[in-house]
């Protein structure tokens, strides 16, 4: 955005506070990992890193720590915390739940499309790709992030985008190690941003639905491979792929068959997982598994619950979003050590919400 001033090419500036700004710069040296898990620094030494007083930076690194980004040690400072595989697994289940849950009221509703952010976010994909590309992880998280703030907001709901930003986050800190040790980056991440934002641009909600499951099969493929882990243990790769699986509980899902391609692994871009039949789909719907139930009967097709369609089970699916780890449990709900809703402390049932009243 440009001066009112038609004779002014001088961009307008945006400024944010100094807290702003130096929570802003740490949160992107953690993410490229120049600040590691581990790192422990104190107010004044932050303070004296950026020439400003302690008031600002004491105000930034609690506001890092609100939002779980740093662990604040009691006469330590600050700490900035490790996120293992099960913490990126979580997160990367989330932001899939809500982008899933997004395509699918946007089949039913496209709604307007803000033309004005387009340019922007032409940009800003650019931009990204390019850095994808060279392999400079410096720039590259920068880019990366500011292109998928531009894809959130044309989700025209600032909570969800907001949130969908603080997870990805988590999930460059999580990555950061296992990319900087990669010896050559060039040409190993994910640079597909403009084949999105030409999808975008052509309102095709199928082929950018398509387009953003392939980026994230390829990421959670590409970082178990660094982190060395299974990819298996992600529950959400149906929604990626379009097929289900249907697995009894409590069991492994099934090798693939012999004759099956090397490229219909799961974790690599546009791979299919399982071998179930499918249900010929609703318009505007992904394929859906033939109902286990039907296909085997008795109870032990009841038992294949695991791959049923989590749109029909859970309608938009946030109620698997995991709360934020700096909220404590009373706020929102009974802690794990409080008594089930029926019953008083000591285990005496409750007789006012006893079953049946």
């Amino acid at each position: 955005m440009f001066g009112t001033d038609a004779g002014d090419p001088r961009p307008v500036i945006q400024r944010n506070s100094l807290r702003e700004q130096i929570a802003g710069a740490l949160r992107e040296e953690m993410m490229a990992g120049r600040l590691a898990a581990g790192r422990n620094f104190t107010v004044k030494e932050i303070a004296e890193l950026y020439g400003v007083s302690a008031t600002p930076a004491r105000e930034a690194l609690v506001d890092l720590s609100a939002q779980g980004l740093l662990r604040a040690e009691h006469h330590r400072g600050f700490t900035v915390p490790e996120f293992g595989w099960d913490d990126f697994r979580e997160i990367f289940e989330t932001r899939v739940l809500i982008t899933d849950s997004y395509y699918r009221r946007l089949a039913t509703d496209p709604g307007r499309q803000d033309g004005s952010r387009l340019t922007s976010l032409r940009r800003r994909a650019d931009a990204a790709a390019r850095a994808a590309r060279a392999g400079n992880l410096d720039v590259m998280v920068g880019c990366d992030r500011r292109f998928w703030q531009e894809v959130g907001g044309l989700m025209g709901n600032r909570r969800i985008a907001d949130y969908l930003d603080w997870l990805r986050v988590q999930s460059w800190m999580f990555a950061a190690r296992f990319l900087r040790s990669t010896p050559q980056l060039a040409g190993v991440c994910w640079d597909g941003h403009l084949d999105l934002v030409e999808a975008i641009e052509a309102r095709d909600v199928p082929r950018s639905h398509r387009v953003i499951c392939e980026y994230n099969l390829f990421t959670v493929g590409l970082l178990a491979e660094l982190a060395g882990e299974s990819v298996e243990t992600v529950k959400v790769l149906p929604l990626l792929t379009g097929r289900l699986l249907a697995v009894p509980v409590g069991q492994d899902a099934p090798a693939a068959p012999p004759d099956t391609p090397e490229d219909a692994a799961p974790g690599k871009a546009g791979a299919g997982t399982g071998t179930a039949a499918t249900e010929e789909p609703r318009p505007g719907e992904p394929a859906r598994p033939a109902d286990p139930g039907r296909a085997t009967g008795g109870a032990r097709g009841r038992e294949r619950e695991l791959g049923r369609e989590l749109g029909r089970e859970l309608g938009l699916g946030l109620g698997l979003v995991p709360q934020p780890r700096s909220v404590p449990y009373g706020r929102f709900g009974r802690r794990p050590s409080d008594p089930p809703p029926d019953q008083l402390p000591g285990g005496r049932p409750d007789p006012h919400r006893s079953p049946g009243r």
